[in-house]
C-alpha cells in the first residue's frame, strides 16, 4: 500500500529562484554596465528621448522588464529566506518567514507591474 503523495508548491519555488538566479546573473549586469557605466562614460552614444521612450512603451519590453525584476524579487527572497532559517536557526518559524519574504516580493512585483503600466502612458 502506498502513501498518498503530498503536493506541495517546492518544486515551482525551486524553478522562480532559478530562473531569478539566471536574470540576476546574466540580465542585470548588462543593464547596469550599460545604462549605468557604458552610457555616462560616452563609450556608447545615448538613445535620444523620443526613442527611449518608444521602446519602453512597447508591451513586450514590459514584459520583459516586469518579468527581469519579479523573477529577481523571487529569487532574492528565497535566497533570504533559507539563509535567515539557516543562520538563526529559526525552522520552527518556516511559514511566517516564508510569507513575509514571498509576500514582499510579490509586493515589489506588483508595485514594478504598477509603475511599468503607468509610468510611460
Amino acid at each position: 500500500m502506498t502513501s498518498p503523495r503530498r503536493v506541495t508548491p517546492e518544486p515551482f519555488v525551486w524553478l522562480m529562484f532559478s530562473a531569478g538566479g539566471v536574470v540576476a546573473a546574466l540580465i542585470l549586469p548588462v543593464l547596469l554596465v550599460l545604462f549605468g557605466v557604458a552610457i555616462p562614460l560616452g563609450w556608447v552614444e545615448a538613445p535620444d528621448h523620443a526613442h527611449l521612450l518608444a521602446v519602453l512603451r512597447h508591451p513586450l519590453t514590459r514584459l520583459a522588464l516586469f518579468g527581469v525584476c519579479a523573477l529577481a524579487l523571487v529569487h532574492a527572497a528565497h535566497r533570504l529566506r533559507f539563509t535567515v532559517e539557516h543562520t538563526f536557526r529559526l525552522g520552527r518559524y518556516d511559514p511566517a518567514i516564508a510569507t513575509v519574504t514571498y509576500g514582499a516580493a510579490a509586493a515589489g512585483a506588483a508595485a514594478a507591474a504598477y509603475l511599468l503600466l503607468t509610468a510611460f502612458g
